[in-house]
């Protein structure tokens, strides 16, 4: 038996174990396997797991975690499912694992990640995954009621591990090549037990379609009607810096890796670990050998979470900043946004090619996480079409924690998989709160300077422009067409031209010199602003019943308090029911769920504020009075700040006009732009600065504002003036050349977008998983990037027809 177990446990693909098995006399002998979860009918609960290989790969991974983490608390004598044992994934951490803090640390970071690794074999094309986990194990009779069960919830009231559903991890055999082989072997922790062993496969579909049913089943193999066993001591596996001695491995044969993740474990496939993992429970290691790939010099690699890799990355982030809220209909959200500089590399494009091979791999740019690992996501259309911020769609990474959620939250909100988002109303609606905090502040800000850098006054392209479409021949279908989508002006006889103001002539005040702020890595101070005086020298602040207000804090620690990785702090805040008197003048108030009474938004430190949003629920009435007790934590001791907030009558509305449709957008403006700016034109470096690339190989950027199109940035150093031109001999012909470039491509991105957004078509691009939407603007500078552009300045249609004929 032992010899099998080997054999088995050394096969590097499917078709290794495929002729083990046969060799054996294994792979038809109905006796020797047991349907997966004891039914024939779970075939379908593995198939319809996660859709992705990857995902179902993390459910191996925080198997691991949560067995480590179980070990921990049996092995300190506690019942895991007592009131003694953590209550969260957290407190799990900080009682057994006190050095956590310090996993940033390479030497502290890679000792405990020797405690769980994924180890490639096999060919490069053909990989095959072996999961080890340090862990509790697993004695072999348990093997029927945990690895080889499914939908008992056998963890549900384990409340400091991340498994709930017990069918998670079963997602990816689906993904182990055509045969479906992944083998199980455990040991528990204390020696107890001999090592169990099984291997799980698909029925073969010949043999189940020769029995005449209707489909197959997944099942294990069996000695005797029971999981085979093996006595070892230790065991070299190929793990980092240990052998196998206690724990469990879980080898996945001819895993279906994704493109792009396929070659080199420790690098490629580290990546995508790291954005599913965003903020891990426990780092571990990918470990790749030099047998499969001699020239890597990083076989071994630690993954610890994209969090801390940012973190690490600092120089290409322009801005990190969170927000956080509590409100009675989601609990407590917690969302963090990282914006990358739009140009950290030579270029632009270089730019965007890291920023998306390092962090946007699986194109995730709004990660929903319970306990670090991402559960559901966005793409950047939530970033385009909800924040209506299209200069930031490749430069901002959200981060969105929904540990703290209340529970019926993230049951409409997260699929059973574990690996996309469900469509609910509750989803919508905690979209629209995602819109709403996001959509000012300082994201708000960055989006503002971004869109300056392409702000310009070229009177000569205005001319320009006016001088185009002057005496257009526009007939009446094209412009129906056109004022689907764009305010064209109706001309009059006799209109005059209106006077306008120029905006140089107005007083420009002088910004307050303030001094500069000196963070801390500790707050010394924090101090309420503002509020009128109150009892007890405790300021007082007025809330209108039914609105909203904003009560800032003093404070001298850094900016990143709240979200570093290393030793971060908090902010709590306690708000206490008003007395049965109103204004708070009965009994002494009690504590209230944050979200009861108030929905409450908090700000990560800014240059020395902190701000705390704060919104009346229904439960309070004017007159009341309620006492909110702030506490900024910090290692002399928590600071805390104490203010009453007293709820005063509602604000005099006023009456609002009824909407009106929403009136078509204007013709676009015309921005002519060239390498060094000369002559008026917008410089290439300042098209950068707002994160839009531009190069010779690039002819026009339609610019999309508040989902609008605003602006059409035509280059004139593009290769394909530049090749049009060639032919030109005199200025005039250099000069009427320009003009039928800047023309042609002017009206084509005109009615392109005009249609294309009227027709109200969709764009993608890419296949099955690799599949994106594309916005209409993107489509089309993309398409004039192509041969297209030459084809419109360089074909006459006359001549076009003649040669058909």
């Amino acid at each position: 038996m032992k010899d099998l177990f080997l054999r088995l446990l050394c096969a590097g693909t499917e078709d290794e174990i495929e002729a083990i098995l046969k060799g054996e006399g294994l792979i038809d002998d109905p006796s020797r396997w047991t349907p997966y979860g004891d039914n024939e009918s779970f075939y379908g609960v593995v198939e319809n797991q996660q859709a992705h290989p990857v995902p179902a790969l993390v459910e191996k991974i925080m198997n691991g975690i949560d067995a480590i983490l179980e070990k921990t608390v049996v092995a300190d004598g506690i019942d895991i499912r007592s009131d003694k044992a953590p209550g969260s994934v957290k407190e799990a951490l900080d009682r057994y694992f006190p050095n956590n803090r310090n996993w940033d640390l390479g030497e502290s970071r890679r000792q405990q990640a020797r405690e769980l690794q994924i180890v490639a074999s096999g060919p490069r094309r053909d990989t095959s995954l072996m999961i080890y986990d340090d862990g509790v194990g697993q004695a072999p009779d348990d093997f029927p009621r945990t690895f080889l069960s499914l939908l008992r919830g056998n963890k549900n009231d384990v409340h400091f591990v991340q498994g709930k559903y017990n069918m998670g991890g079963a997602g990816a055999i689906a993904f182990c090549g055509d045969l479906r082989y992944q083998l199980v072997a455990s040991k528990r922790f204390d020696g107890r037990h001999p090592l169990g062993f099984t291997l799980l496969r698909r029925h073969p579909p010949k043999l189940a379609e020769a029995a005449h049913r209707k489909n197959t089943w997944y099942e294990y193999l069996v000695f005797d009607g029971k999981v085979p066993t093996v006595d070892i001591g230790e065991l070299d596996v190929g793990l980092e810096g240990r052998k196998f001695k206690t724990g469990s491995l879980l080898k996945l044969y001819s895993y279906r890796l994704p493109e792009g993740a396929r070659s080199i474990i420790s690098r490629d496939l580290n990546l995508s670990l790291n954005e599913y993992l965003f903020e891990p429970a426990l780092p571990f290691l990918t470990v790749d050998n030099n047998e499969r790939y001699p020239d890597n010099r990083a076989p071994v690699t630690p993954v610890y979470g994209l969090k801390r890799r940012l973190e690490g990355d600092a120089e290409i982030l322009e801005a990190k900043f969170s927000e956080s809220s509590h409100t009675a209909e989601f609990g407590e959200l917690t969302v963090t946004a990282y914006v990358f500089k739009a140009l950290s590399r030579t270029s632009v494009k270089e730019t965007k090619q890291y920023i998306q091979r390092e962090y946007f791999k699986n194109n995730m740019a709004v990660l929903f996480s319970m306990n670090g690992q991402v559960q559901g996501s966005y793409t950047a259309e939530f970033i385009t079409r909800a924040l209506k911020m299209p200069l930031l769609k490749d430069y901002l990474l959200v981060h969105v924690d929904c540990t703290n959620l209340h529970l019926e939250v993230r049951n409409e909100l997260f699929m059973a998989s574990r690996d996309r988002l469900k469509s609910s109303d509750k989803a919508e609606a905690l979209r629209k709160h995602l819109r709403d905090l996001l959509s000012t502040g300082a994201l708000k800000d960055i989006a503002k300077r971004r869109k300056a850098s392409l702000a310009v006054g070229s009177e000569d392209a205005g001319q320009m422009l006016k001088d185009l479409t002057r005496n257009l021949p526009i007939n009446d279908a094209l412009t129906k067409i056109l004022r689907q989508t764009f305010d064209l002006p109706v001309p009059k006889t006799g209109d005059a031209p209106k006077n306008t103001k120029d905006a140089s002539d107005k007083v420009k005040r002088e910004p307050r010199e303030t001094a500069p702020f000196d963070p801390k890595r500790y707050p010394s101070t924090f101090k309420v602003k503002g509020g009128e005086a109150g009892e007890a020298a405790v300021k007082l602040f007025k809330l209108p019943h039914g609105g909203s207000r904003t009560i800032s804090f003093a404070t001298d620690v850094e900016n990143d308090y709240f979200d570093r990785s290393d030793d971060p702090g908090r902010l709590s805040l306690a708000v206490m029911r008003p007395g049965e008197a109103s204004g708070g003048e009965g009994p002494s108030p009690e504590p209230a769920d944050n979200g009861d009474l108030v929905d409450i938004r908090r700000s990560n430190p800014s240059d020395g504020t902190i701000r705390i949003g704060l919104k009346a629920s229904s439960e309070l009435q004017v007159g009341d009075v309620i006492e909110i007790k702030a506490s900024l934590s910090s290692p002399s001791g928590d600071l805390v700040e104490t203010v009453l907030v007293r709820v005063t009558e509602p604000d005099k509305k006023v009456e609002e006009p009824q909407p009106q449709p929403e009136p078509a957008m204007g013709i676009p403006e015309l921005v002519l732009c060239s390498h060094d700016g000369a002559n008026g034109t917008k410089s290439w470096d300042d098209i950068n600065a707002g994160g839009v690339e531009m190069d010779y190989a690039t002819v026009v950027y339609p610019h999309v504002d508040e989902d609008k199109l605003s602006t059409i940035f035509i280059n004139l150093d593009s290769t394909v003036l530049r090749d049009f031109k060639s032919g030109a001999r005199s200025s005039e012909a250099h000069e009427l050349a320009e003009r039928r470039y800047v023309s042609t491509v002017y009206f084509h991105t005109l009615f392109l977008f005009a249609t294309t957004k009227s027709r109200k078509y969709s764009m993608t691009r890419g296949e099955n998983q690799a599949e994106e939407q594309i916005e209409i603007a993107d489509y089309v500078s993309d398409l004039f990037s192509t041969s297209y552009a030459q084809f419109l300045l360089n074909f006459d249609t006359g001549e076009l027809i003649d040669a058909l004929g």
